[in-house]
């Protein structure tokens, strides 16, 4: 009967049972070095046992052998596929030969004294036990070469020890490395598995590769964001679950395990998912979907439980996916399937259904393609809210250049709500990039502040590039770009629903235009457009194509791309908005990729989409004959117009106002003045340029004297009072 174990006893059979103690001694790693440097030494061996044994034997040339035969020297002959080993006839002249020169190396030192392989004082009747040997040569060859008095002959000795010694090189070693390898990188991978590691613990492969920010270290809360209110007020109820858990327990509620965050690229998805850490004080999991897919299948997986295993350690806290449509795609089998994706999204939805939403872990998920997830990600229970991230309006276009600009130090010019009107449907991103912009424009000019002029000149760098220095155009051609830019600019002053023209320039810029024109909007149009004024933006871009053929009786390809954003629009006006007579309220398309492109796919036959094609045609076709007719009613205003243009290459819309109205362009201020400026439209001309008002000091009025006291008389002309 065994007795009870002792702490030693415990310890000892614990170690084994663990894979320490002896059972390290016996290893199949260690049995494995043992065998293989035995196997090194027994071949270490076998080489110089060859190698001694090779000293008795002579290399001679085929052509010594030829002519050692030829003479009757040899005695027997011992033929293989790559050797020929032969004795001599005792007493021949080469024989004894090979004796004295043995003789002599052995007295002087040599190899076989130091083996003691040889006695110096072989008799000849030992003759057979010395032996030579040749590499084996074509005896009709040599039989030529003999005839032609060829001295020597030979070709390369290679022994069958020499033979061994190459195959074990070439084919052997590099067999024993890779084994080597494997065994060395298999070993060590289950040792991460029994540590938990998984498949992934090779290098640390299948470990999340999340950023994590504890508490405030994100640094960004929700006064960094604006322009998402109502985004803000949906995640601001998630960092009151984070908070206050229990309230909403209380009642039975349950706490939404994720929310998916919408919308295109730059309007602030990640930084709202960091403000919302940022609020809550709580850590912050940041991790990519692309940061999922590797080669290998079952690593996304693996990184996807160890997420959620390191995010359960640390509740409450949040865990960001950005771009989750990487990983969240819909499985379908139409294009053939991914192993590697379709088993993260497996895991990812597996983790969502598995974790308690009481500890407080809320998933946040951003994607610009909702369309292409699969349903089973976005039903409730897993991401139980959908927020949707838009452009900002006007109001968030403000309140994010507000927060743009509070470490810019502006000037008192500033109008950051005519920026903001410039950039309807811009992103937060664009905003911020705009502001970056001027303020890099405000050093490069010498200026310690940021003025309204910077903040507009970025706003042109960012839609047209910088200028061309050395771009140089001939007379005609600036003529043509002079009267295409100004037939936009007429053809938008002359319309009631266009927007004012607030510059006009023909000096080429990098983004491929010879010049353009710039329209400023009144109010915010992003959202609503009417019928009207679609058609006026039409007109308006088809009045640079009307110039060219009224005026300069040519077509040019520089309306290009006036010519697709007119197309564009008609198209929409007709599949999208139903504001054709053909096919009224009919929809013909529906929209596919709606936050990144904006593009539709038709959803009618192909006789529909060509009766379709004509309805754009007839659009465009009614806007071109009204911009035409502009040009021939306003031809000579047009002339006066681009004659000024033509001197000072870049004009403002005010300029051109002054100048169909008969008074002086140069009366007008400011650089950025449109067709519809406040003073243009009083009727009272601005002061004129470069004039500059000097203050001069004004003098203290003299004390007031005291009653009684005589008034002095004032001084008489150049006079001057006595003291």
């Amino acid at each position: 009967m065994a007795g009870p174990l002792k702490p030693n006893d415990s310890n000892r059979r614990g170690g084994n049972q663990n894979g320490g103690g002896d059972d390290k001694k016996r290893s199949p790693w260690s049995f494995m070095s043992i065998v293989m440097w035995a196997i090194m030494l027994v071949f270490l061996l076998n080489m110089c046992r060859s190698s001694m044994q090779s000293a008795s034997v002579q290399n001679v040339p085929f052509s010594t052998f030829y002519e050692w035969v030829e003479e009757g020297y040899v005695d027997a002959v011992d033929v293989s596929s790559n050797v020929y080993t032969f004795t001599l006839k005792p007493d021949t002249p080469p024989l004894q030969e090979y004796l004295e020169k043995r003789k002599d190396s052995y007295s002087t030192g040599g190899w076989n004294q130091l083996f003691g392989q040889f006695d110096p004082n072989v008799s000849s009747d030992a003759a057979d036990s010395i032996k030579f040997q040749t590499a084996p040569l074509s005896w009709d060859l040599a039989e030529r070469l003999n005839e032609n008095e060829v001295g020597r002959y030979e070709t390369e000795l290679v022994t069958n020890e020499q033979y061994m010694i190459s195959a074990i090189v070439s084919y052997v070693l590099p067999v024993v490395v890779m084994v080597v390898a494997m065994l060395f990188i298999y070993r060590y991978m289950f040792k991460k598995m029994g540590s938990g590691g998984g498949f992934g613990g090779i290098g640390g492969v299948g470990k999340s590769n999340a950023k994590v920010y504890v508490e405030k270290k994100t640094g960004v809360t929700f006064k960094d964001v604006a322009g998402q209110d109502e985004a803000k007020e949906s995640l601001e109820e998630i960092i009151d679950f984070l908070h206050n858990p229990g309230k909403y327990t209380e009642i039975g509620a349950k706490l939404p395990k994720g929310a998916l965050l919408v919308g295109p690229p730059g309007t602030g998805k990640t930084l709202l998912a960091k403000a919302v850490a940022g609020e809550a004080n709580v850590p912050f999991f940041s991790i990519s979907g692309s940061d999922f897919v590797e080669m290998f299948v079952g690593v996304g997986a693996s990184r996807v439980r160890d997420l959620f295993k390191e995010a359960s350690k640390m509740a409450p806290c949040i865990i960001f996916i950005d771009e989750i449509d990487t990983i969240g795609k819909s499985r379908d089998n139409r294009m053939g399937g991914n192993d590697e994706r379709e088993q993260t999204l497996n895991q990812l939805l597996a983790e969502l259904d598995g974790f308690d939403p009481g500890k407080g872990v809320i998933v946040l998920g951003a994607t610009n393609r909702p369309e292409v997830l699969d349903k089973a990600l976005l039903r409730p229970g897993r991401f139980d809210r959908r927020i949707t991230i838009d452009r900002p309006n006007l109001a968030g276009r403000l309140a994010t250049l507000q927060v743009h600009t509070r470490k810019i130090k502006l000037a008192e010019d500033v109008n950051l709500n005519k920026i903001a009107l410039a950039t309807a449907g811009c992103v937060g991103a664009d905003l911020a990039n705009l502001v970056n912009e001027a303020a890099l424009r405000a050093v490069r000019k010498g200026r310690r502040l940021v003025t309204q002029e910077d903040l507009l000149a970025s706003f042109e760098f960012v839609i047209a590039g910088s200028e061309k220095k050395n771009s140089v155009l001939t007379e005609f051609e600036r003529k043509l770009v002079a009267y295409h830019e100004v037939g936009h600019a007429m053809v938008a002053y002359k319309q009631k629903n266009a927007e004012p023209v607030q510059k006009i320039t023909i000096v080429p810029h990098t983004e491929g235009t010879l010049g353009y024109t710039l329209l400023m909007p009144e109010e915010d149009k992003t959202n609503l457009r009417t019928r009207e004024e679609l058609m006026a933006k039409i007109t308006v871009s088809m009045g640079g194509r009307a110039a060219e053929e009224v005026v300069m009786d040519t077509m040019t390809n520089g309306a290009s791309q006036d010519i697709q954003e007119a197309t564009s629009i008609a198209r929409n006006m007709v599949a999208m908005y139903g504001m054709s007579e053909e096919f009224g309220m009919m929809a013909l398309g529906s929209v596919r990729n709606q936050y990144l492109d904006g593009g539709y796919g038709l959803d009618c036959a192909q006789d529909t989409a060509a009766v379709m094609d004509k309805a754009v045609k007839a659009v465009l076709d009614v806007c071109y004959r009204d911009a035409v007719e502009v040009i021939r009613e306003n031809r000579e205003d047009m002339d006066k117009v681009v004659a000024y243009l033509l001197e000072k290459e870049t004009i403002t819309g005010g300029e051109m106002v002054a100048i169909i109205e008969g008074r002086d362009p140069a009366l007008v201020e400011g650089a950025y003045a449109s067709t519809r400026s406040e003073a243009l439209s009083d009727g009272i001309e601005p002061p004129a340029r470069h004039v500059h008002i000097v203050d001069e000091p004004i003098p203290m009025p003299p004390p007031a004297e005291e009653p009684g006291e005589p008034q002095a008389e004032p001084p008489g002309d150049g006079e001057t009072p006595e003291p």
